[in-house]
């Protein structure tokens, strides 16, 4: 026997499955797994991602390491 299971979803579910699909006979399975695929690429951060971070922080840090706002941190 196939290591094959059954899931119940909302026919609303299922229509936007069926708008997702690519071509008419791609099967749950391919569109799930291709959706999977993409959500996992989605939570790596990018270079570009890690660039951004980077800067943030030099810029956060000279925001609010200064002498002028350590006053604030007694008031």
């Amino acid at each position: 026997m196939k290591n094959v299971t059954t899931i119940q979803l909302n026919k609303s579910a299922i229509g936007e499955l069926k708008r997702l699909k690519k071509y008419p006979r791609q099967t749950y399975n391919e569109l799930i797994m291709s959706l999977i695929k993409n959500a996992r690429k989605q939570r790596k951060p990018s270079q570009y991602d890690e660039f951004l971070h980077r800067i943030q922080q030099a810029k956060m840090k000279e925001l609010w390491d200064n002498d002028a706002d350590a006053v604030w941190d007694n008031a």
